[in-house]
């Protein structure tokens, strides 16, 4: 027995995935606003006054100027940074639980559940509130800040509070926790898959990919969890740009919302922003992993011998 725990690998700790993953955020959000912005608008779009992505970012460009494709960057900057490192910690810490007390494998059920409690953890505590936030002040339209109700991020968030209670920032949690939970549940596993399948790479062989190797497992991860959970994304965002201070709330939940909208906008409409989603996510889990790749593998090789990624 002494003979095989001293055959164990050592592990990454999990605060070093979550340093990787926050820095890995902070470049992917400079990178990818601005389809975030273009996604949000289309998102909110009842009216069908863009006729698709293009057409929106050159409407916000000639009406607004090019900085407001930028809109939102900070709260969307600091809530990618926090959002990553939870994430990545809590994966790592999840795994750990689910591995198996004597082989120490984590089987495919184990490496879903982990996804998905780390996706739920950081639905709940970092990404609605800060998309709350995000949303409302991504909706508004022009440049003059006279003119715009909300100030900024914090002057948004004190609003909120004020106006509709601290529940405001959490509008829309419920298909936020299944949208998060199911698109991590899916990403980690499936870049685990295809780190193995493209690049013979297991966990726990000490090797390190190359960073266009981490981007193109990291783009191909992040291509399922958008058109699985395009209506939960959909449904989050109009639920967390209403606000209360018009009077009556048009989507009551995330059922109402549902049920609405296919009703009203037909079953296409629950998949709206589906494109600049598929523009930002997977391209944004290539940035991000490319990052969080080279930390790791750094730390393994300074401090760890042939430690599981």
């Amino acid at each position: 027995m002494g003979e095989e725990n001293s055959k164990k690998k050592k592990t990454i700790p999990p605060y070093m995935k979550a340093i990787s993953g926050s820095l890995g955020g902070i470049v992917e959000a400079s990178c990818l606003q601005p389809i975030d912005v273009i996604k949000t608008r289309l998102q909110l779009d009842r009216a069908g006054s863009y006729k698709g992505i293009i057409h929106c970012g050159t409407n916000i460009v000639t009406n607004e100027g090019v900085r407001a494709l930028w809109k939102g960057l900070t709260p969307f900057a600091t809530h990618l940074t926090l959002k990553y490192a939870l994430r990545m910690g809590s994966n790592a810490v999840f795994q750990t639980a689910f591995k198996d007390t004597e082989t120490g494998k984590l089987s495919p059920s184990g490496r879903v559940m982990a996804g998905f409690g780390a996706g739920v953890l950081e639905a709940l505590v970092i990404v609605t509130p800060f998309e709350v936030v995000k949303i409302r002040l991504q909706q508004q339209r022009g440049l003059s800040p006279e003119l715009l109700r909300y100030k900024g991020p914090i002057h948004c968030a004190r609003l909120i509070v004020r106006e509709e209670g601290i529940l405001g920032l959490w509008a829309g949690a419920a298909p936020t926790v299944m949208r998060n939970g199911t698109n991590q549940a899916a990403m980690f596993t499936a870049k685990n898959a295809f780190d193995s399948m493209l690049w013979k790479k297991t966990e726990g062989d000490g090797t390190v990919l190359q960073p266009w190797q981490s981007m193109i497992s990291g783009f191909l991860a992040g291509t399922a969890g958008p058109i699985c959970t395009g209506p939960f994304d959909v449904v989050k965002t109009r639920l967390m740009a209403q606000s209360k201070s018009g009077g009556e709330l048009k989507y009551r939940g995330m059922f109402h919302a549902i049920s609405t909208i296919y009703t009203e906008e037909g079953l296409r409409a629950l998949w709206k922003g589906l494109i600049p989603r598929l523009m930002r996510i997977p391209p944004g889990q290539a940035i991000m992993w490319a990052v969080a790749d080279q930390i790791i593998g750094f730390y393994e090789k300074a401090y760890l011998t042939n430690a599981p990624l």
